[in-house]
C-alpha cells in the first residue's frame, strides 16, 4: 500500500473513501470496502483521511483515540486499500467545497468514484455535506456513493458511542461495534516487581498517550507476543492497594514461562470486564483476588475460545 502524507498526484484512477475514520469501526469499514470493491473495475482503492481528528486541530476535544495510526494503516491495507492519504487537516480546511472536489478529488486523486458516510462534511467551515458532494461529483462525471448509518441494537455505530462503551468497561459491546477487540500496543515498562513477589509477575504498560481510558478495573485479556497468543488478567488504573502516580495497565499472563518482556512491544486486548479496581486490606488479599481473576479469565476463554 502506498502511503502519502501530503497531496501527491495518484498514480492511477481511483475510488476514494473519504472520512476521518478515527475508530475504524464497522460503519467506517463499510465505506472503505465499498471503495475497495471497485478494484475489479480497474480503479485503485484509495482512502483520504487525517493524521489527527479535525476537532483537535480546531481547538476542540475528540474524546480520546481508539486506534493508533500504525494500526489504522495495517487494517486499511487488510481491507484492500492500495493508496492512502494521511493529511494534516490544516492543509485542506480552508478550501471551498468546489476547490476540494476540483483540486483534491479530481486533480490529485484522479477520482472516478467517491464513497463517504451520510454525515460527511467538507469545505471551509464544514459547510459542504454529502448531498452537495454528490451534486459536484455528478457534474464532473464522478460517481458518488453515500453510505447510510450502520446500526447496532437499533442505534447508529459511531466512534463517540464506542468511546463511551470503553469508558464504561463495556468492552464486549465496543468490540462488536469496532469489529475487533479494543486494545493497545506499547512498550513494557519496569515496575516495582510487587507482582513477582506475590507469585503473579505482571507486564506493565502505559495506555498510549491520547487514548480513551477504559474503566478502571480488571479485565480478562488476550496478549500477543512473538506470534503467540496467551490469556491474561489486566488491571487498568492506579493500583490503589500499592499506589501508582500514573495510570497503568498491568497484565498477569498465568501460562507464560520465559524471559521477561522489559523493553519489548506487546499487544493486549481487553476482552471482558471482571471487576472494578479496588483497594485491598493488604498484599495477601490482593494476591487472592488476582488468582481468583486468573481462574475467571481461564474459564471465560475455555468457553469462548482464545
Amino acid at each position: 500500500m502506498k502511503v502519502y502524507y501530503e497531496l501527491m498526484p495518484s498514480i492511477g484512477e481511483t475510488a476514494v473513501a473519504l472520512g476521518n475514520f478515527d475508530g475504524l469501526h464497522i460503519g467506517h469499514k463499510k465505506v472503505i470496502t465499498t471503495a475497495a470493491d471497485t478494484k475489479k473495475q480497474g480503479l485503485m482503492p484509495t482512502v483520504l483521511t487525517f493524521a489527527h481528528n479535525p476537532l483537535t486541530d480546531l481547538g476542540g476535544s475528540a474524546g480520546g483515540e481508539i486506534i493508533t495510526q500504525e494500526e489504522k494503516i495495517r487494517l486499511l491495507e487488510k481491507f484492500g486499500v492500495e493508496q492512502l492519504y494521511i493529511l494534516n487537516f490544516a492543509s485542506i480546511k480552508d478550501l471551498s467545497e468546489v476547490d476540494f472536489v476540483d483540486k483534491v478529488l479530481v486533480d490529485i486523486c484522479h477520482a472516478k468514484e467517491v464513497c463517504c458516510g451520510f454525515n460527511f462534511t467538507f469545505g471551509r467551515g464544514g459547510k459542504g455535506n454529502s448531498t452537495l458532494l454528490s451534486k459536484l461529483c455528478k457534474e464532473r462525471g464522478i460517481e458518488a456513493k453515500i453510505i447510510n448509518a450502520v446500526l447496532f441494537d437499533g442505534e447508529p455505530v459511531s466512534s463517540t458511542r464506542i468511546r463511551n462503551l470503553i469508558a464504561a468497561g463495556e468492552v464486549g459491546d465496543a468490540a462488536r461495534l469496532l469489529g475487533r477487540p479494543y486494545g493497545y500496543r506499547s512498550e513494557v515498562l519496569h515496575g516495582r516487581k510487587i507482582g513477582r513477589d506475590l507469585g503473579t509477575p505482571t507486564v506493565n504498560q502505559a495506555i498510549p498517550k491520547g487514548f480513551v481510558l477504559p474503566r478502571f478495573g480488571v479485565y480478562a485479556s488476550r496478549v500477543f507476543f512473538n506470534n503467540k497468543k496467551y490469556y491474561g488478567v489486566t488491571n487498568v488504573g492506579i493500583k490503589p492497594t500499592v499506589g501508582s502516580p500514573d495510570v497503568l495497565a498491568e497484565t498477569w499472563i498465568p501460562d507464560y514461562c520465559g524471559a521477561d518482556f522489559y523493553g519489548k512491544i506487546i499487544n493486549v486486548e481487553l476482552i471482558k470486564f471482571l471487576r472494578p479496581e479496588r483497594k485491598f486490606s493488604g498484599l495477601d488479599e490482593l494476591k487472592r483476588a488476582i488468582i481468583k481473576n486468573g481462574h475467571e479469565a481461564k474459564e471465560y476463554f475455555a468457553k469462548n475460545g482464545l
